[in-house]
């Protein structure tokens, strides 16, 4: 299975408190956190809605 490196790059504060939980599911609290995910439907909806603060590239 595929999967997708996630990193944050921006912080999180003044986010909306959904996008905070978002990165939070994906294990992203502090700037340069990094995990990897699976390339599935369901986390690149994660990825679509806080895409403003993170990048993304393959494992």
């Amino acid at each position: 299975m595929a999967q997708m490196k996630v990193t944050l790059v921006k912080s999180l504060i003044g986010a909306k408190k959904d996008q905070i939980a978002t990165a939070h599911a994906l294990g992203l609290t502090k700037i340069g956190d990094t995990s990897v995910q699976p390339d599935n439907a369901q986390t690149k909806g994660k990825v679509a809605k806080i895409i403003h603060l993170i990048e993304v590239s393959n494992a």
